[in-house]
C-alpha cells in the first residue's frame, strides 16, 4: 500500500483523539481525513436519520478506506457510512472502531477492529462528550445518569 492509497478517515467529533493515536502507531504509509455526521438531536436517543455535515475532501475511489469511530452504537451511523464509501468505490473498506455497545445495536454492521465492547452506559472524555462537554478528558469514564438526566 502506497501513502497515497491507504486512507483513514475520522468520524468527527469523537474519533479525533482515537484517530491521532492510532495514526502515530501505524508503522505503513497513510494519509488522513475526516467526515462529520449527525445523529442524535438534543436528546441521548439517536433517531435513525443521519446526515452529513461535512464531507472527506480526498477522492476515496481506489483507496483503501479505514473508517475510525469512537463508538458504535446502534450501528445507523456506520451504516450510513458504508453505503457513503460504498458508493464511491474505494479498494477496500474497513473500520476501526474503539468503543462498541451491542446492546444497543438496531443494524448489524461489520466491525474488522475493536477495542472494547462495553455495557449501555454513557461514556465520556477521550474525544467522547456529552452535550459536546467532557471531550477533552485524558480518559474514558462512565457519566453518572444525575450528571445528564435533567439535561435530556
Amino acid at each position: 500500500i502506497h501513502n497515497e492509497d491507504f486512507l483513514l478517515v475520522g468520524v468527527l467529533k469523537g474519533s479525533f483523539m482515537f484517530l491521532a493515536d492510532l495514526a502515530r502507531r501505524l508503522t505503513v504509509p497513510h494519509r488522513v481525513d475526516f467526515i462529520a455526521l449527525s445523529s442524535y438531536a438534543d436528546t441521548a436517543e439517536a433517531s435513525g436519520s443521519v446526515r452529513m455535515i461535512m464531507d472527506t475532501r480526498a477522492d476515496v475511489a481506489g483507496k483503501h478506506i479505514l473508517i475510525v469511530e469512537d463508538i458504535l452504537d446502534t450501528g445507523y451511523t456506520l451504516q450510513y457510512l458504508y453505503r457513503v464509501f460504498e458508493a464511491r468505490q474505494p479498494a477496500s473498506l474497513h473500520t476501526a472502531v474503539l468503543l462498541s455497545k451491542p446492546d444497543r445495536r438496531k443494524v448489524e454492521v461489520p466491525i474488522h477492529y475493536l477495542g472494547f465492547n462495553i455495557p449501555d452506559v454513557w461514556v465520556v472524555g477521550y474525544g467522547l462528550d456529552f452535550a459536546d462537554r467532557f471531550r477533552t478528558l485524558p480518559y474514558i469514564a462512565a457519566l453518572k445518569p444525575r450528571v445528564y438526566q435533567h439535561m435530556l
